[in-house]
């Protein structure tokens, strides 16, 4: 048997989206840095849309001629519970920061450094995980430290701590303005974006919903209520759970729960199993790897929620957007960069509000129908992975250390 061909998707499949203007102007973006040799590094392949951004923007950018790569930092047990911390801690909790925890962290990361070899044109770094590889190389380019994180408050001892290994990176990325800390670093701001082809994103018939929800049951005899995240208490599944059992006070509806646990989120399981107790006929609670799943379920539900507490941005907010669903989003982080409240979507701040937004788009098919077309717009207008990749084109071409390896 011969080889099966694959293709990538390419620039030119998003012309009917942005236009041959865009596609032409990133194209012309991207011809100096064709041959450079970029990686990436994060600490997990799946689970969350940092892993989601990290597989489709490089395939995006190989497909236009930089050679960009993806690893995974492998860590213990004690080395992921310390970093979830670190995450927790850098969205406000507080942490107790001891010599051990400091140990555990740095000792992981600089046996990834002996494991990991980069001597690429630039390093990308993507947040708390592996942020001190930096210490352990001699840099032949640019260095860039993206955080997709909630800065809005972090907590100042851990901050001070991560602060020096922060500071000798090129650049740091935020994912909005208002995350910006007091650095001695160029800092820039990328609102995340989503793959439109992606298996999650990708257009499905009515038949193919419908197999994927009759695979595991869910039933649709009644409006579908769906929250899809990481189970994490930061997303807030109680708060889901308890709007919609408010909601169906006046409305017959059907809830959703779809997570997975990524292999860096040791609390991930520990969540999962606190709200397995809420499991009924009507609120069915899945924790499955499956992206077709994804896709059905935002497609097929009246209502999308992603009642996140801090969010760093919110992907799944954006594809559910992408697929003409009306979301009600927590107001807060990036959730509230793309949900214009009763415009595109609904805005809220507690249960009685999530609770409220559930009883009147169900009760209200016009308004559902007119919130999703301008979500969808919303999305095409700003949130496409092609403009997320011109931004990244945009700070390449702005180093001056990457015209002398051009030539």
């Amino acid at each position: 048997m011969g080889i099966k061909k694959f293709s990538l998707i390419q620039l030119e499949d998003y012309e009917r989206f942005v236009g041959n203007e865009a596609v032409e102007r990133i194209y012309k973006k991207a011809e100096p840095l064709r041959g450079l040799h970029i990686t990436n590094i994060n600490s997990t392949y799946y689970g969350g849309g940092v892993a989601q951004l990290l597989s489709s923007m490089a395939l995006l950018m190989n497909s236009a001629g930089i050679k960009v790569g993806w690893r995974i930092i492998q860590g213990s047990p004690d080395f992921f519970s310390v970093t979830k911390k670190m995450h927790n801690a850098l969205q406000g909790d507080e942490i107790n920061l001891t010599p051990r925890k400091q140990e555990i962290y740095e000792r992981v990361v600089f046996e990834n450094s002996v494991r990991n070899h980069l001597a690429h044109d630039i390093v990308i770094i993507h947040d708390p995980q592996p942020l001190p590889m930096i210490n352990y190389y001699t840099k032949k380019g640019p260095w860039i430290w993206r955080c997709h994180i909630d800065l809005t408050a972090p907590n100042r001892q851990l901050w001070r701590y991560l602060s020096p290994f922060i500071e000798k990176y090129d650049a740091v990325i935020l994912s909005l303005t208002e995350y910006k800390q007091q650095l001695k670093v160029p800092q820039l701001f990328f609102m995340p974006a989503i793959d439109p082809f992606a298996i999650q994103n990708r257009d499905m018939s009515e038949a193919e919903i419908s197999e994927r929800l009759n695979h595991y049951n869910i039933p649709t005899d009644l409006p579908l209520i769906t929250q899809v995240s990481r189970f994490d208490p930061w997303k807030d599944p109680e708060g889901v759970i308890k709007a919609f059992k408010i909601a169906r006070r006046e409305v017959d509806c059907t809830l959703v729960l779809l997570g997975d646990v990524a292999t860096d989120d040791p609390e991930g399981p520990q969540v999962y199993e606190s709200i397995l107790k809420h499991k009924e006929e009507r609120i069915i609670i899945i924790s499955h790897q499956d992206t077709a799943l994804v896709n059905a379920l935002q497609r097929r539900a009246a209502v999308v929620l992603q009642k996140s507490i801090r969010e760093g941005f919110g992907l799944t907010v954006t594809e559910a957007m992408w697929k003409g669903a009306p979301v009600i989003g927590g107001n807060v982080g990036g959730i509230r960069y793309q949900i214009e409240d009763g415009v595109n979507g609904f805005l809220v701040s507690s249960v009685e509000e999530a609770a409220a937004r559930i009883v009147c788009l169900l009760k209200d098919e016009h308004l559902r129908a007119t919130m999703g077309r301008r979500a969808r717009q919303t999305v095409i207008d700003k949130f496409l992975l092609s403009r997320y990749m011109e931004q990244y084109l945009d700070l390449f071409n702005s180093f001056e250390t990457i015209y002398k390896l051009r030539m």
